[in-house]
């Protein structure tokens, strides 16, 4: 109980602090994710391990830089995040653009999966898209039942906003494509060997789901990928045109493509992907476990 009510007092305070100019929530979120960096030690093991393994051929001083990048940029995100959970459309569409709209709209009312890898501009981007668009996304319950429900209530609030379960299946995610919505999936987490292939994900075997092939093969729908990136002014939702052919590569073929159009975007903004996840923590059979 107690640890509820704290909940509520911290979800209180950040919302408090959504309604400062952008510019003063920014700094605050930097700050607090360097604090954050030096403070959440498993986290900071996690992310230096994931880093090391992608990483080798770089200097232990880049690696740290980059990792402490990546919290100051994880921790404003989730600052941020409580501006786009609870601002209305103009302040959302002021400070999250979509480039690469005609792409969307190519396959608008058919089946679509909007290929979402973990970003921490995940959250303002599947937002700012649900001002232009009813759709459907996957997800996990948080372990905190107040943040749980402040982060649904804040990703439902426009138009026919579906959240889907994950432990629910994939029986609700053809239902809602093939009512023409477009299902927003993250890509890339370690969900278990079951259901994942072992592919590289920058020359590390990584347990890669194949939910997105299997979807695509059920239902024809078309792989948009959109990628969520933070800047000094907001956030961009970037859409890239479908992938040809997706649905018909072999499951390991695809998820390598995937893992390859992963790293691409990775390369392009380091510090801002979710190194502080356990991508690894899944091993083949008779390998040792990274963490």
């Amino acid at each position: 109980m107690k640890r509820e009510w704290g909940m509520h007092l911290g979800v209180g305070l950040l919302r408090a602090i959504g309604l400062l100019p952008y510019g003063v929530v920014r700094r605050i979120g930097s700050a607090v994710g360097e604090l954050v960096y030096w403070l959440a030690a498993p986290r900071r093991r996690v992310t230096q391990i994931n880093l090391a393994r992608c990483f080798p051929h770089w200097s232990s001083r880049q690696r740290t830089t980059v990792a402490r990048g990546h919290f100051r940029a994880f921790i404003r995100s989730f600052f941020e995040r409580f501006i786009f959970w609870y601002a209305g459309p103009e302040r959302i569409r002021r400070l999250c653009r979509i480039e690469g709209m005609e792409h969307f709209e190519a396959h608008r009312g058919t089946p679509m999966i909007l290929l979402a890898p973990h970003f921490v501009g995940l959250d303002a981007g599947g937002i700012r898209l649900s001002l232009e668009t009813d759709s459907a996304a996957i997800y996990g319950r948080q372990k905190s039942k107040v943040l749980s429900d402040v982060m649904t209530r804040g990703r439902t609030r426009f138009g026919d906003a579906r959240m889907l379960l994950r432990n629910a299946g994939l029986r609700p995610a053809i239902k809602a494509m093939r009512e023409g919505l477009p299902l927003m999936l993250l890509p890339d987490m370690d969900l278990g060997a079951r259901g994942a292939v072992f592919v590289p994900f920058f020359g590390v075997p990584a347990a890669t789901i194949t939910s997105i092939s299997r979807l695509a093969q059920i239902t024809g729908a078309a792989i948009v990928p959109v990628v969520s990136s933070m800047t000094d002014g907001g956030y961009v939702v970037r859409i890239y045109p479908a992938w040809e052919g997706f649905a018909d590569l072999d499951l390991e073929i695809a998820a390598r493509r995937m893992n390859e159009f992963i790293e691409q975007r990775i390369l392009e903004m380091p510090e801002q992907y979710l190194w502080s996840h356990k991508r690894f923590k899944t091993r083949p059979p008779g390998e040792a476990g990274f963490y």
